[in-house]
């Protein structure tokens, strides 16, 4: 969420006034403007009316006022005048009428008692301030008095009386004892509002010596106590025994027991009552009621309904307090005091009342000379006020007498006013509940205008927000404001501005246009002024990226964003704050410039944090949330009930949940007698389920946990429940996977899972194994063993099947009859081989070998498959035998065949088949000799060229490493490349297998050919090997090319070609420092070299360089190394490797321009692009 709000600078002062009244003068609250005008008195400041003081310290009366000239004191008390002068204990403050009467002489404050008033006075009038009614605070003593002791019966009412003395102001009461210590209050016993203490019935606890009543007198900071009350409460138990120890065996006695009773009223007393408030007081109604068991007490209104927001309930509810009450709070409130025996009620007649409320009041008038005016004072209350004035402290029915003015009713009403019109009128309300009392002047001033606005003050606005143009001003009679915009604009009207009383201009909705200068013009009969103001319109400042909605683990780190866009010309800071207040002093909240981030997340951190953004004009902030879950507290108190031999029920109380629903409960167990401290899985339920029925089983001492589950995890362990020990019972089930497998060829293993100690249900444990031979009419043979898991039945037959089963018993008896599963004795290893093997070679590298199966019965066991075992006898092209390396192929289940993948072409292999089962191989069948035909070879192991001359080059090269059968002949294909990448046409060469070199002869001179060279057999070509050469070059032609380049004119030709680029990069330095704009394209064909450009294919121009891969046309294994030898392995990184007789070229950071190499090669086709990075000289060969 995110809230705004714009603070315009110009608001504060719209607050710049004294006052304001229709058709009368402002006067502004100028320091320089008040020095140089006339002023009657003002009031500031006086005393409370009715001023209670504490004796022991000097009584302060207050009475200060202002005005011009600066006005003088007096004073009167109880109506007549007091003379200060006479009484040395008084004196007045300079400059201030405020009196100070010296008690620290002896003298009493009692003596000052009485009603005082002070009066203000200067030439143009004179204020009057409150009657003060002075009166020192009392805190008299408790009377004393012998109190007895209360003795009262279990049950009973009782009140104890409070009384405290009457002091000024009353008492705060409460109750104590003699450890100072509060008595505890409750329903039962309470406090009423007269300080008395109420019993609504006594109980045996409520027997003490020391219920003390304390009165607290604020004013003097006094406390005064009342003797202890002693109370004694007789129970009916005891009042049995003291009358059974004074009667015989044959009376009759026995005190009544504590009988129940219905509710009575202890206070208020009857059925009805009144009660007077004021308004704007608090109302106080207050029902106490005795009765066994305590009444409740409940309010109502007759005949409305207790006002909302301002109805409490104190005192357990046996109070109603309604506070600020007004006329509409009159009417009949009940209480209703009920217990299970009836209900007492009490109707209490509430009147509000009223003391004297202004509805207006009179205000400052500043009229120039001839103008009009009001006065107005109009009050209210109940009963209605009567409304009296005075003029200048005098009734102004005996006042001199002002033709300027007509008193009527509650108004006064002034017609061409003259400067002796001057005066403070003091307008008085009353009623029999209070008085009012306000002065209210009248000045009367001549004045030319006066602008109080700063001149050229700056005011500062967010654009689409209100903009507030001051212009206070002062003058009598009062000027008339226009306002400009710009020094020569035209008058400002229309709805888009709005004037207001005091000069300010508004515009409603500030736009950027807005921004200038503004002139305010005052205007009156007596002259004429203007001032200069700015406004500037700023930008909004925004969040354009807020806070978001967080969910954070406990102990992660959460991180809230608040980017911000804001008028450069403001500074913005950034506060963040937590639940509106500041954010902890902790070192793990971090402020970003832009973000939030709080480490080490706890649960204290979660809350909504606040981003606050604010400037010099306005306020933004937007808020998220973050919530911290966890995993959930363990539950608690944890209940086993409904006890039973196989089921009982678990209950308990989840812990918090931190944030997170618990979505289910994982319930424990730990069987003490069999696996102590060891916890099982019992079950899980819903997460809105707090109970679970649990199946138990027979002899095991059960304690139960629970674990709760949330989003988060899982809780940690509750405590354990309490234990509870299941009676024993024969076993419920048996052991489960059961398996009979031998171990020999002449025995037979029996396993088992033995029970867990929980499952076998009583002491005792041990289990029956039963086994027949199967398919044979057998008995079954039985034995009992402890409580193991295996039984070994020995001289068993190799390999046949038996009948098995396993049943649990303990001392108790036998579990189920068991169900019976089929296991088999031990195996022994297969005895035939399998027979009539063939094989079917597929290709160069596959065979499909095919056999017959062995029969079951000579398996002796569980079959498992078939192996292959296949070796390489030799290589049918070399005739050398090798190291024999046997490989094996697993062919699972009953199969017949297999597929002999990866054998090498033109070979000679044998191979042989064995049967497989659990206890090994059988025997091998007679080995099977295959051979694999041709295949393709793989490429010379080298080549290499040596010896070049002007037209001739040598090639030298190694025979396959494979030759994968009879080699028939190589393949030589070779090409020219010239400067500019191309590739010339493709010449083919067939070499006989038995040669290993070649001298290629009529080459061209310094010309760089390619080679791809391959060895064939009768199946077909292998991979071919690649390698480049060049021939070297004519030294007549080289002796020319030096030449050329030494003469003078190809020296001045390249020189003009220098200035030329020159001249170029100067035209192209101007053009962009004038402003123009050149594409990256443009600056790269404007300053590169045109002798390292490539053409283009299409329209022979210079292109632009690149480096790319896509243009090098020579791959991987095209670079020749310094021996001339080319091999898989060699690294194609060397510099050497680009050719001999070539001049590299080298970029400034070092790379090289025009390489060509791959990682693939490609099959020879022409091409357009040179296989050497053209060097100087061939680039002008190039050109000719």
């Amino acid at each position: 969420m995110m809230k705004r709000k714009s603070i315009s600078a110009s608001k504060a002062s719209v607050v710049f006034f004294l006052c304001q009244m229709i058709s009368a003068l402002d006067v502004p609250l100028d320091s320089k403007l008040l020095e140089e005008l006339s002023q009657p008195p003002t009031i500031t400041q006086q005393s409370p009316k009715d001023y209670i003081v504490d004796p022991r310290e000097n009584i302060v009366i207050q009475c200060e006022a202002k005005g011009k000239p600066p006005p003088s004191f007096s004073w009167t008390r109880n109506g007549t005048h007091f003379d200060i002068d006479k009484d040395a204990q008084v004196t007045m403050k300079p400059n201030s009428g405020t009196l100070v009467v010296n008690i620290m002489n002896g003298v009493k404050a009692e003596a000052y008692e009485g009603v005082y008033q002070c009066t203000a006075r200067n030439e143009r009038g004179a204020a009057i301030s409150n009657n003060i009614v002075i009166r020192p605070s009392r805190s008299p003593l408790w009377t004393k008095e012998k109190l007895e002791p209360n003795h009262v019966r279990e049950g009973d009412s009782l009140v104890l009386h409070c009384r405290p003395p009457v002091g000024l102001p009353p008492p705060i009461i409460f109750w104590m004892d003699n450890a100072f210590q509060r008595l505890p209050q409750s329903e039962r016993v309470s406090q009423g509002l007269n300080g008395d203490l109420y019993f609504s019935n006594v109980q045996p606890e409520d027997t003490r010596e020391d219920y003390i009543c304390y009165a607290r007198f604020n004013h003097t900071q006094t406390i005064q106590q009342k003797q202890p009350i002693s109370v004694k409460v007789f129970s009916m138990d005891s009042l049995n025994d003291t009358i059974a120890a004074n009667l015989s065996d044959t009376d009759i006695y026995g005190a009544k027991p504590v009988t129940e009773r219905p509710p009575v009223l202890l206070t208020p007393t009857g059925s009805t009552s009144n009660k007077v408030e004021l308004r704007g007081n608090v109302l106080l109604l207050e029902c106490i009621a005795a009765g066994l068991p305590t009444p409740v007490i409940r309010w109502i209104k007759e005949g409305g309904e207790l006002p909302a927001n301002r109805t409490f309930f104190e005192n357990f509810k046996k109070t109603l307090k309604i506070i600020d009450v007004s006329e509409a709070d009159s009417g009949n409130y009940k209480c209703i005091a009920r217990n299970i025996l009836g209900s007492i009620h009490h109707v209490i007649s509430v009147t509000v009342k009223a003391a004297p409320y202004w509805i207006t009041a009179p205000r400052n008038l500043v009229l120039s000379p001839g103008e009009d005016g009001t006065l107005i004072c109009r009050a209210n209350g109940n009963p209605k006020p009567s409304i009296s004035w005075l003029t200048n402290g005098v009734p102004i029915a005996i006042a001199p007498e002002d033709p300027s003015r007509k008193v009527d009713g509650d108004t006064i009403i002034f017609s061409a006013v003259q400067e002796r019109s001057s005066a403070v009128y003091q307008c008085n309300a009353s009623n029999e509940y209070g008085y009012l009392l306000a002065n209210a002047f009248v000045n009367v001033l001549a004045e030319p205008p006066r602008i109080l606005t700063p001149a050229n003050k700056l005011y500062q606005v967010i654009a689409d927000s209100p903009a507030l143009i001051d212009c206070a001003y002062f003058g009598s009679p009062k000027p008339e404001i226009e306002w400009f915009k710009g020094v020569k604009g035209s008058i400002l009207r229309g709805s888009e501005y709005v004037f207001h009383d005091n000069g300010t201009l508004e515009i409603p909705v500030a736009q950027k246009d807005s921004t200038g200068t503004y002139t305010c013009v005052a205007r009156n009969k007596l002259g004429k002024t203007q001032n200069e103001v700015q406004l500037e319109v700023k930008d909004p400042t925004m969040i354009i990226k807020q806070p978001e909605y967080k969910v954070i683990q406990r102990s992660a780190q959460a991180s809230f964003e608040c980017v911000i866009k804001h008028d450069p010309t403001l500074i913005p800071t950034v506060r963040w704050l937590k639940d509106n207040d500041e954010l902890p002093d902790d070192e793990r909240f971090l402020v970003g410039k832009d973000n939030l981030t709080i480490m080490n997340v706890t649960d204290k951190d979660d809350g909504t944090y606040t981003c606050i953004v604010n400037t010099t004009l306005d306020s933004v902030s937007a808020s998220a949330v973050l919530t911290v879950v966890a995993r959930p507290n363990p539950p608690l108190d944890l209940e086993l009930t409904g006890q039973l031999e196989r089921s009982i029920e678990l209950s308990w109380v989840p812990g918090e949940e931190n944030n997170s629903p618990i979505t289910n409960f994982v319930i424990e167990y730990e069987d003490g007698l069999h696996e102590p401290g060891v916890w099982h899985y019992q079950t899980e339920v819903p997460g809105s389920q707090t109970t679970v029925q649990l199946k138990l089983s027979p002899y095991v001492n059960y304690s139960f946990r629970v674990i709760a589950v949330n989003e988060i995890g899982r809780s940690q362990p509750s405590e354990p429940s309490e234990q509870y020990l299941t009676k024993s019972a024969n076993p419920d089930e048996n052991p489960s996977n059961v398996q009979g497998i031998g171990s020999e060829p002449d025995n037979l293993v029996i396993t088992w899972e033995s029970l867990k100690g929980f499952q076998s249900n009583g002491p005792g444990l041990q289990y029956k194994v039963s086994w027949r031979q199967k398919d044979v009419d057998d008995e079954w043979t039985s034995v009992v063993v402890a409580n193991v898991s295996k039984y070994i039945v020995s001289g068993t037959p190799t390999f046949v099947p038996y009948e098995i089963k396993v049943q649990a018993l303990n001392d108790l008896g036998y579990a189920p009859e068991p169900s019976e599963v089929i296991g088999h004795s031990g195996e022994d290893l297969p005895m035939v081989a399998p027979g009539n093997v063939q094989v079917h070679v597929i290709n160069s590298t596959l065979a499909k070998v095919h056999w017959d199966p062995v029969p079951l019965k000579s398996v002796r066991g569980h079959l498992q498959g078939y192996k292959i075992y296949y070796w390489k006898i030799q290589s049918l092209s070399r005739r050398i035998k090798r190291h024999v390396e046997k490989k094996i192929l697993t062919f699972r289940g009953n199969k017949t065949f297999g597929m002999l993948p990866g054998l090498e072409p033109y070979s000679s292999y044998k191979l042989n088949v064995r049967v497989v089962n659990g206890k090994g191989e059988g025997p091998a069948s007679p080995d099977k000799v295959f051979k694999t035909p041709e295949g393709v070879p793989s490429s010379p192991s080298f080549l290499k060229i040596t010896n070049p001359t002007l037209d001739s080059l040598t090639l030298e090269w190694g025979s396959p490493t494979h030759p994968n059968g009879v080699l028939t002949s190589y393949i030589l294909k070779f090409q020219p490349i010239n400067n500019t990448h191309e590739l010339g046409p493709l010449v083919e060469i067939r070499i006989p297998a038995n040669e290993s070199s070649l001298i290629l002869k009529n080459l061209n001179y310094s010309t760089r050919y390619k080679f791809y060279f391959n060895a064939q057999t009768s199946v077909g070509s292998g991979s071919q090997i690649t390698e480049e050469a060049v021939t070297i070059m004519d030294e007549a032609m080289a002796s020319r090319q030096v030449d050329i380049a030494t003469q003078g004119w190809f020296i001045g030709l390249m020189c003009a070609v220098a200035l030329l680029i020159l001249i170029l990069l100067i035209v192209c330095f101007i053009r962009r420092n004038k402003g123009g704009k050149y594409p990256v394209k443009e600056k790269e064909d404007a300053h590169a070299d045109p002798e390292i450009q490539p053409m283009k294919e299409d329209d022979g121009t210079f292109g632009e360089y690149s480096d790319a891969e896509d243009h090098k046309p020579l791959k991987k294994g095209s670079r020749t190394p310094s021996d001339r030898t080319v091999k898989k392995e060699d690294s194609d990184d060397s510099l050497v490797d680009y050719g001999e007789g070539v001049n590299g070229q080298f970029n400034e950071d070092g790379s090289f321009i025009g390489q060509y190499s791959g990682k693939k090669e490609k099959e020879p086709a022409e091409g357009n692009e040179s296989s050497e990075a053209p060097s100087p000289v061939n680039a002008m060969n190039s050109f000719v």
